[in-house]
Parts: C-alpha cells; structure tokens; sequence
C-alpha cells in the first residue's frame, strides 16, 4: 500500500510535469483565434488609414494642398482619424491577448510583446492626436492665431507621420519576442517564428534608417520590412485557421 505522506513521493509528484487537458487546448485555440482577429484588425485598419486614405489628405511638401484637402475632403479625413483610433485600439487588444495567449510559455516574452506592442498603440495614439488637430485648425482658423493654418496641419501631418515612423521602432521589437516564443515552443511553425524575428530586426532597423539617413531610399526602406509583411500575413492566418499545436508544456491556467 502506497503511503500518501511519505515526502518522497510528495518531490515526484510536484516535479511531474502537468498534462495539458482537452478543455484547455480548446480554450487557448479560441484564444489563439480572438487574438488574430484583433492582429488582424490591425492590418486592416493600417493599410486603409494610412496607406489609402492618408495619401488622399497629406501632400508632403505642400501644405496649401494638405489643408485644401482637409476643408474640401472632411468626411475622408475623418474616416482617417478614426481609422487611426481603431489601430491604436487593436494593436492594445492585439497586445492584451498575444500576452495571454504566451504567458505561461514565456513569460519575460510575453511581458516583452505586451509592453512593446503598447508603446506602439501610444505612438500611432500621438499621430491620431495631432490628425485631430489638423482637423480642428483647418475647421477654424482661429484656432492658430498669429500662424498660418497651412503651416500648422502641415506640421500636424509631419508629427503623426514621424509617430509612426517611432512607432515603426516598438513594433519591430514587439515582433522580436513574438517570433521568439513561436520558434521555441513548437506551438506555430519555427520558421514563422524565425522570419518574425528577421521582420522585427528590419522593423528596427528601418526606424534608424528613416531618421539617420537624410532622403532614406524608398525601396530600402520598403525591403527592410518585407520579412515582418511576410511574417504578419502568416501570423494572421495560422491564429485564424490553426489557432495553436498542442504543446508538452505545462498547461494553460
């Protein structure tokens, strides 16, 4: 008869790694998938605000233009304000539940992924206050007294077009541990991890890039992060359709 006191038995059990149960597989894949929905958001309302509807408003280097454009075009700029609100939104949400999704994983990553993916919803957060800016100026003049109203929602557009270009700085780090957690738990495929951490080095590296080099190349800047693209899109549709593997690690909680 097996004697339940003896402290021996009591180390092995403790040190018996637990099983991961049906139930909370199925849990962490729902939770794998409500995460790329918010990642997926975030594409979404990226590529619409910024490279669709921002163009159409911002005329770099003519600022008759840009504030023409904010009077004659309102309802467009601000459908754009409040796409950029809805990427400051998803990128938290993103951030909240990619940390519940690794936490028990990794838990320094999936600090590291939250933290990093905040301080890029603060960044796009100052670009979506200085759009709203441009839009008040440009609605009443007199909101800029003594200054020229072109001149300062030019000036706002450069301040949200630099917010994103410093933002650009925390999403290559939020890739960084992202890629990190997949390529060591075998819970997404390792070489999406690889190519996530790539994305995230070029991320980091197209922020140095764009500030330190006066008239930065198009297409070196585009190239940088043409790994993160990759790596993004593939994130996105694996939490989808997959969710996540069953891993041998200790269970969610």
């Amino acid at each position: 008869m097996t004697n339940l006191t003896d402290p021996g038995l009591i180390t092995d059990m403790a040190q018996q790694p637990p099983e991961r149960s049906a139930g909370s597989y199925a849990t962490q894949r729902r939770t794998a998938r409500v995460t790329g929905v918010w990642y997926l958001l975030l594409g979404i309302t990226g590529l619409l605000g910024f490279l669709i509807v921002r163009p159409q408003i911002y005329v770099p280097g003519d600022a008759a233009s840009t504030l023409a454009n904010l009077v004659e075009r309102e309802a467009l700029a601000r459908l754009g304000l409040v796409l950029e609100l809805a990427v400051v939104a998803a990128q938290a949400l993103a951030a909240v539940w990619f940390f519940k999704l690794f936490r028990r994983l990794n838990h320094e990553a999936a600090w590291a992924i939250a933290a990093f993916g905040m301080a890029n919803a603060a960044a796009i957060m100052i670009s979506a206050t200085s759009m709203a800016t441009a839009l008040a100026v440009a609605g009443d003049v007199s909101l800029a007294p003594g200054a020229d109203a072109a001149s300062t929602v030019q000036l706002m557009y450069e301040l949200s077009a630099s917010s994103w270009v410093v933002g650009g700085l925390f999403f290559g780090l939020w890739l960084i541990p992202m890629g990190y957690v997949v390529a060591t738990t075998g819970l997404m495929p390792r070489w999406l991890g690889r190519i996530l951490i790539v994305g995230g080095v070029g991320y980091v590296l197209s922020t140095f890039v764009q500030f330190g080099i006066a008239d930065t190349p198009s297409w070196l800047v585009d190239g940088l992060v043409i790994p993160a693209t990759i790596g993004e899109l593939w994130t996105i549709g694996y939490l989808l359709l997959v969710g996540i593997r069953k891993s041998d690690r200790p269970p969610y909680r």
